[in-house]
């Protein structure tokens, strides 16, 4: 445990430190309330050990600031004879127990063995409260915003109606997750949901991945195959990034929206399937449409009814929640016990533009999670959100000596680049890739490596 011991004499405080250290836990000292509360701001402890009567801060004034500052620790007063009074008043205003001077050590050590289970108990209620909200949580989307409220609310006055939705948004903002909150509130919910993404599968598989394939339609078809309309039979089926549907797919795509059949590949016979489509980009269909890339036809069909994610830059009062809900959920998949952002941390990411958007900002928390020295994310954890070093001409002018190193320049050049490319392509991979020159596999490994997003 990590423990504070605050107290005006010298002597006190280094028996204490003795006593704690000989039972294992890490131990600081304090002369006064403000000098504990200036370590405190710095790094938290678990518990407090803390003196009455005290010059510059006492241990009532501590306590009253401490507490409203957000402090967690358990904090243990302890007493001089005549001063019982005081420490009662103390436990009143919220601390967990008091120790009359003078004390023996077998005393102090029981005291605390009791404050170490409290918290222990403490805690794991904490970490069941956040396995529960994970389990409970319906559908993953966090926000209050106005423009998520409006997108959230039309998911739910069209969810009970077949009618075909077409989600747009940048990559990241959580499209299939609307989708998915569209299948769980519509009648169809307890059939399947079956997500693809049109963009990630190559364009000779894509036809026999939708509509199936019979046995020996091509090399490798050794036996039937029932494609993904039928796996959505009698529930939802979600097209992401329908714009980078081939135009030959485009046709048949729109013949099964039409009729309500599919017929596999290799295969004479149609079969009719009963599937609500609800489909995503991020891309602009209508330019497609202008340019011929993307059907008239199939875009109407689809463009039912339109739901708008907003990017995250445009919603930035979600920032704090969606952070808040990172901690929780890699909190129970990580086994940590990360308690929050500091306020400059937090600052720094409500300011970033987020190209990368939700997904991006999701691999941030997380990142930062993994690299935090103390139970709260600082600005140490968030290099990448920073604002960049000055350029070597700005540093001379300073008389400053710039950062040569190749390797720290060449990696924050390239991640403004990518950053510009996703924001450009409106975080279409493909098209980013080209843009910079790079194969879409070394795209996709460089924004891993940066901790980007996609």
């Amino acid at each position: 445990m990590k423990l504070l011991v605050v107290d005006d004499e010298l002597g006190l405080r280094q028996t204490l430190s003795l006593i704690l250290q000989g039972e294992g836990h890490d131990v600081r000292v304090a002369c006064d309330g403000s000098d504990a509360l200036r370590q405190l701001a710095d790094a938290p402890a678990d518990i407090v050990l803390c003196d009455v009567r005290m010059p510059v801060l006492d241990g009532l004034a501590f306590l009253e600031r401490y507490g409203a500052a957000g402090g967690s620790a358990l904090v243990i007063m302890m007493s001089a004879y005549g001063d019982d009074d005081a420490a009662v008043e103390a436990i009143r205003r919220g601390a967990y127990d008091f120790i009359s001077k003078p004390f023996r050590a077998d005393q102090v050590l029981l005291v605390l063995r009791k404050a170490i289970e409290r918290e222990r108990l403490r805690r794991e209620v904490a970490q069941l409260h956040q396995e529960l909200s994970a389990l409970r949580a319906p559908t993953g989307i966090v926000g209050r915003s106005p423009q998520l409220a409006a997108a959230i609310a039309l998911a739910d006055k069209v969810a009970r109606h077949p009618s075909t939705v077409l989600i747009t948004g940048e990559s990241g903002t959580g499209k299939e997750l609307i989708a998915r909150h569209l299948h769980r509130q519509s009648p169809r919910a307890s059939a399947p949901f079956v997500a693809v993404n049109c963009g990630a599968i190559p364009e000779t598989l894509l036809e026999s991945e939708l509509f199936g394939h019979a046995k020996g339609a091509f090399t490798g078809a050794t036996a039937d195959r029932d494609g993904l309309f039928a796996d959505a039979d009698g529930g939802t089926l979600f097209l992401d990034e329908l714009g980078e549907l081939p135009v030959a797919l485009q046709v048949k795509l729109l013949r099964a929206l039409q009729e309500g059949e599919v017929r596999r590949v290799g295969d004479n016979t149609a079969r009719r399937v009963d599937v609500r489509v609800v489909t995503a980009t991020s891309r602009d269909l209508e330019a497609d449409v202008a340019d011929g890339r993307f059907r008239a036809d199939l875009y109407y069909r689809v463009n039912v009814v339109r739901i708008h994610l907003p990017p995250l830059r445009e919603r930035a009062e979600d920032v704090p929640e969606l952070v808040r809900h990172f901690i929780d959920r890699f909190n129970v998949r990580l086994g940590l016990r990360v308690t929050g952002a500091s306020a400059a941390a937090m600052r720094a990411l409500i300011d970033y533009s987020w190209p990368g958007n939700v997904r991006e900002l999701e691999n941030v928390v997380e990142r930062a999670m993994v690299m935090a020295d103390h139970d709260r994310i600082d600005l140490a954890q968030l290099p990448a959100l920073l604002p960049p070093p000055p350029s070597p001409a700005t540093s001379e002018k300073v008389g400053a000596s710039p950062d040569l190193s190749v390797k720290r320049r060449t990696d924050a050049l390239e991640r403004v680049l990518i950053r510009e490319a996703l924001m450009r392509t409106q975080g279409n991979r493909t098209r980013a890739a080209r843009l910079l020159d790079l194969s879409h596999r070394a795209l996709l490994y460089k924004i891993r490596e940066y901790g980007i997003g996609d």
